[in-house]
C-alpha cells in the first residue's frame, strides 16, 4: 500500500461561524481561528478544514457563494485569510478549503448575468428549461423540501436547484464553466492552500433526459438515480485531477451522497487520478425513518459494524477511507450513537478510540474532542438552519404529515444545529466563544464541557483524544494495517483486529451501559499489552468482561 501524507494525517473541521468570535459580533472568524492555532496544534491534528469563508448571502450558512475569490465580510478579509495560512503552516498546520462547485449562489455574479436573457453568454453556465408557472421540467424534490425548480419571470423559464431556491446548479455539460472552476481552484492553490473538502461533489453530473423520479410515497420525485454518481462525473474529475489537482502535492475528499463501495474505487482507486478519498453517507443513515432524519429509528450496533466492515474490507489496497462520526451536517456522535447522560465522558472516549482504530484517514469535528453533544432548544423559532425550518413547514405545517412535537423530537437528535452551536472554550458568559449573544444560542451543558477544564486534566475527553493522536504518528499500525471484524452478531460489543506484518491491534469497545461478557479467540492469546483504554488496564484473558461503554486496544 502506498503511504502518502494525507492517508497518516488527522483533520480538524471548524466551522468558521461557531468556533470563535474575535471581534464581538456574535459570528466566529477568521482571525478568532487563528487565536485558536495553538489549540489545534496542542491537540495534535495535522490538517485543518475550514468550511466555506467565501463572500455568501448566507442562504445555507455559507454553502450559497457568491464570489468564490472573495472572503465573507462578517469572516473577515482577504489578508485575515493570509494571515492565517501563513500562521498554520508555521505551526505545522495545512489548511483544506471547501470547494462548492455544484452551485452557486443566486447573487453570483454569473447567475445575475445567466438569467437576464436566453442568449446571455453565461445563461448556460445553469441548468434552465422551458416549462410555465403551473408545469414545472419534472417533478424532483430539493434536498431542502419543496420542487427542486424555481421559475423565472425574466426569461420565462426554470432553473435547478437540488438544494435552496437561491442555490442554482452549475451546468458542468459547459466546457467555459468547468474552466472558469478550474481557473479559480488554481488560484487558491498558488495561493498556499493545501487542498480541498468539495461539497457534495459526486452530483456535479445530470442526466440530461431530466426524467420524473419515482415518488415512493414521497411529496416529489427523487431525483438521486439521475443526479447521483451521474453519467459524465468520473468524465469531469478526471479533467478536474489534469487540469488542477494534479499540478500540487494536496489532500482532497469528496462529500459523496449515496455512493457505494464500488463508486468509491472509481472515484479514490490510485489508478483512476480522481480524488484521495470520499465521505459516504451509508453510516450517517443507519438510523433515519420514514422521512428521515425527521422519523429516526433506534441505533443498531450490528448495521453500524456492517457498514464499517463493508467498507474496510471494500476499499483496502483498493481506494482509501475517511473516518468520520460527526461534522457540520450531522448531530453530535456522543448523544447519537453514545450516552449523554451517565456515561458522557466513557462513551465520548469509547467512541473516539473505536473509529481512530480503523484504516483510513481520520476527521474530527469540533468540539467532537471535547465531548460536546446535542441541544435541545425550547421552540422551534430558536433553530436557524434552513433545512429545518423548511421541513418544519413542509411536513408539520403544510402536509400535516408529523404533529410538532414527533417533529421536534427528530430536531433534538438528528437537526443540523446540533453541530452548530457554538464551541464551548470555558465556562464565562457565551462558554468564551464571544462577548456579545452567539448568532445561535450556546448549548446550557458549557458550564460542564468546555476547553478550559479539559486541557490540563489527564482523564478528559481531550487528553484521551490528544493520546490517540500521538499513538497514530507512533504506530503505522494504526493508519496501514489490515482489518478484520471480531464476533459479528454481537449486538452490544464492536471487537476487530488490525495486523501490519508481525504486529496486530485488538480493539474491543462495549457500546452499551450494561456489563458485556466477550470471548477472545485462542490465536490472539498472545503476550499482550495495552496499548489505550478508557478504564483500568487488564491483562488480556480468553474471557473479557468489559465495563459499561469500556474500550481498550491492546497490541500483541
Amino acid at each position: 500500500m502506498k503511504q502518502t501524507w494525507w492517508k497518516e494525517s488527522v483533520i480538524y473541521q471548524v466551522y468558521p461561524r461557531s468556533f470563535k468570535d474575535s471581534n464581538y459580533d456574535g459570528i466566529g472568524d477568521i482571525n478568532g481561528i487563528r487565536e485558536k492555532l495553538d489549540y489545534l496544534a496542542d491537540l495534535g491534528v495535522d490538517v485543518v478544514w475550514l468550511s466555506p469563508i467565501y463572500a455568501s448571502p448566507n442562504e445555507d450558512n455559507g454553502y450559497d457563494i457568491s464570489d468564490y475569490q472573495a472572503i465573507m465580510k462578517e469572516f473577515g478579509t482577504m489578508e485575515d485569510f493570509e494571515a492565517l495560512l501563513n500562521e498554520a503552516h508555521q505551526k505545522g498546520l495545512k489548511i483544506v478549503m471547501d470547494l462548492v462547485v455544484n452551485h452557486t449562489s443566486d447573487e453570483h455574479q454569473w447567475f445575475i448575468e445567466s438569467r437576464k436573457s436566453k442568449d446571455n453568454p453565461y445563461r448556460d453556465y445553469y441548468i434552465w428549461k422551458e416549462g410555465n408557472q403551473d408545469h414545472y421540467p419534472n417533478n424532483w424534490g430539493s434536498v431542502f423540501s419543496g420542487p427542486a425548480w424555481q421559475y423565472d419571470e425574466a426569461t420565462n423559464m426554470y432553473y435547478l436547484h437540488l438544494f435552496a431556491k437561491k442555490q442554482p446548479d452549475l451546468n458542468w455539460e459547459n466546457k467555459a464553466m468547468r474552466q472558469s472552476v478550474y481557473d479559480m481552484m488554481t488560484w487558491w492553490l498558488d495561493k498556499g492552500i493545501d487542498g480541498f473538502r468539495m461539497d457534495v461533489i459526486n452530483m456535479i453530473s445530470k442526466d440530461q433526459n431530466f426524467p420524473d423520479g419515482e415518488k415512493n410515497g414521497g411529496l416529489y420525485g427523487n431525483s438521486s438515480p439521475y443526479t447521483v454518481n451521474g453519467p459524465r462525473v468520473h468524465e469531469y474529475l478526471k479533467e478536474m485531477n489534469k487540469e488542477v489537482l494534479s499540478k500540487y502535492d494536496i489532500l482532497t475528499v469528496g462529500e459523496t451522497p449515496g455512493v457505494s463501495v464500488k463508486d468509491a474505487m472509481g472515484y479514490t482507486g490510485e489508478d483512476e487520478h480522481e480524488l484521495n478519498m470520499v465521505f459516504q453517507f451509508e453510516l450517517m443513515d443507519i438510523d433515519l425513518g420514514q422521512y428521515g432524519k425527521w422519523t429516526p429509528v433506534p441505533f443498531d450496533l450490528c448495521k453500524l459494524k456492517a457498514v464499517m466492515k463493508k467498507w474496510q474490507t471494500g476499499l483496502e489496497n483498493k481506494g482509501w477511507n475517511s473516518l468520520y462520526w460527526n461534522n457540520h451536517d450531522q448531530p453530535r456522535v456522543v448523544s447519537r450513537f453514545g450516552n449523554d447522560h451517565e456515561y458522557h465522558i466513557k462513551s465520548a472516549k469509547m467512541l473516539a478510540m473505536c473509529l481512530h482504530m480503523h484504516q483510513g484517514t481520520p476527521y474530527i469535528y469540533q468540539g467532537e474532542e471535547l465531548g460536546m453533544s446535542n441541544v435541545r432548544f425550547d421552540s422551534i423559532h430558536n433553530y436557524k438552519d434552513i433545512e429545518i425550518l423548511n421541513a418544519y413547514k413542509e411536513l408539520v405545517e403544510d402536509k400535516k404529515v408529523l404533529s410538532e412535537q414527533e417533529f421536534m423530537k427528530g430536531v433534538y437528535s438528528h437537526s443540523r444545529d446540533n453541530a452548530r452551536t457554538p464551541m464551548q472554550w470555558d465556562d464565562s458568559a457565551y462558554a468564551g466563544f464571544s462577548e456579545v449573544q452567539p448568532w445561535i444560542a450556546v448549548n446550557p451543558n458549557y458550564t460542564s464541557i468546555n476547553a478550559k477544564s479539559q486541557v490540563n486534566d489527564p482523564d478528559s475527553v481531550y487528553s484521551f483524544y490528544k493520546r490517540l493522536l500521538t499513538l497514530r504518528k507512533k504506530y503505522k499500525i494504526m493508519i496501514y494495517g489490515h482489518y478484520e471484524i471480531l464476533d459479528e452478531e454481537n449486538p452490544n460489543t464492536y471487537m476487530y483486529t488490525r495486523t501490519l506484518e508481525q504486529q496486530q491491534l485488538l480493539v474491543m469497545c462495549n457500546f452499551t451501559d450494561q456489563k458485556q461478557t466477550v470471548e477472545i479467540p485462542n490465536d490472539l492469546l498472545k503476550e499482550a499489552k495495552v496499548l489505550i483504554t478508557n478504564d483500568v488496564e487488564k491483562p488480556l484473558e480468553k474471557i473479557m468482561t468489559l465495563n459499561p461503554y469500556e474500550s481498550v486496544t491492546y497490541i500483541l
